[in-house]
């Protein structure tokens, strides 16, 4: 062993195992870097406690001529839900009948006619423990566009030197008094805003409410569908939107930030991360010639030996001592690296984000390992077969 510590010592170029350990060390922190960002962003945009939700696209059909009904028919809905970029769908459900709501506002009250919609309780992007029906205390909680608050605030109140303005939390104080109407029946009830939503372009009551009413005033009839409620991976996903385009689908609002943002982070991610891989495979080249061309340099001595009768695992033993310790060494820097980092940006991700960032480094060191066991067994493998090779010459 040492006299071929001896012969390797003497051709070793300490310059192109420098080239080796900063082009590996550089590529291995950007792969995993990537990773560990990944992994402490995907959660604000992403999951139950993402700070955006998921994404959604509410569909329709455009109006094309007076007194005609832009509906989907039950084929069509089937349809939706069989392609691959539908991962749930929702159905609005209109309520059949009359609805007058009033409200007073600091001693001015007005009225109008209404509307009410209800889709599953899964789309809906306001939580609140109000936010369910119950006939025996004839309350009915509604959720409404936060624009139509500014249009009043900003709009009608304007418009009247008697219309305050107010706030979602004064909102949410007022009560609608709600005449709903039809089938032979007419009774007053009492609805309570308790929440305002970005998302949807329509107030809000509870499924179990449009379903309970609907049957009591408007006797169970067929519900005609005309508008859809999609979530879907990718709202600019060239699919979805040519599919939209052969049906004549109109699409009311654009895509949700959340998936902008976690598209936008995948594909920030994957560019980092292909960064990293190209170095890393650039130093994973100059370590495999490096090694070639020291097995070159020795091959007669190295053969020699062979001849002599040292078995070819002892003569490739440092070689793969040198692999195993330049990959042990630049996979536990990359990490010491990068948790450094991670803690000048960690503090500041949490503050932006209004909660602690918990996720650790599991992944990043896992990821890490795998790739350096990989490099290992990869260069393992070449001097292997170069060894076998020249035991194998005359």
């Amino acid at each position: 062993m040492r006299l071929i510590w001896k012969l390797l010592r003497k051709h070793i170029s300490l310059f192109e195992l420098s080239v080796f350990f900063v082009a590996n060390l550089i590529g291995m922190v950007v792969i995993l870097g990537g990773i560990q960002i990944y992994s402490d962003l995907k959660p604000l945009v992403a999951g139950d406690n993402a700070l955006v939700g998921n994404d959604y696209v509410v569909i329709s059909k455009p109006v094309k001529r007076l007194n005609s009904k832009s509906v989907f028919s039950a084929e069509e809905i089937e349809e939706l839900k069989i392609q691959d970029f539908v991962l749930r769908l929702g159905e609005f459900t209109p309520a059949q009948y009359q609805i007058f709501g009033g409200i007073n506002i600091g001693g001015q009250g007005f009225s109008t006619y209404m509307f009410f919609e209800g889709i599953p309780d899964d789309f809906v992007d306001v939580k609140s423990k109000e936010w369910k029906f119950s006939k025996g205390k004839r309350k009915v909680p509604i959720i409404i566009p936060r624009n139509y608050l500014n249009l009043y605030n900003f709009g009608f109140s304007q418009t009247s030197t008697q219309l305050p303005q107010i706030t979602e939390s004064m909102m949410k104080d007022l009560e609608l008094e709600l005449t709903l109407s039809g089938g032979n029946h007419k009774d007053k009830l009492v609805g309570k805003v308790v929440g305002f939503t970005d998302r949807l372009n329509t107030i809000l009551v509870p499924q179990s409410f449009i379903e309970w009413s609907n049957k009591r005033y408007a006797k169970g009839e067929n519900i005609e569908i005309s508008r859809l409620i999609l979530e879907v991976e990718n709202p600019s996903d060239p699919k979805l939107l040519s599919y939209f385009k052969k049906h004549g689908y109109v699409a009311e609002d654009k895509p949700a930030e959340s998936n902008k943002a976690l598209f936008l982070l995948r594909v920030g991610v994957a560019v980092i991360i292909g960064i990293g891989v190209l170095f890393s495979l650039l130093s994973l080249i100059i370590l495999t010639l490096s090694i070639y061309l020291l097995l070159q340099k020795n091959i007669d001595k190295l053969r020699t030996l062979i001849d002599i009768g040292y078995r070819p695992t002892t003569v490739a033993a440092p070689y793969n001592l040198i692999t195993i310790i330049l990959s042990v060494s630049i996979m536990a820097l990359s990490i010491w690296l990068l948790s450094h980092v991670r803690v000048l940006y960690i503090d500041y991700l949490s503050e932006a984000a209004g909660r602690e960032i918990s996720g650790g480094m599991t992944l990043t060191i896992i990821s890490g390992f795998v790739l350096m066991v990989g490099i290992i067994l990869f260069n393992m493998t070449i001097i292997r077969r170069k060894i076998a090779q020249i035991s194998r010459m005359q």
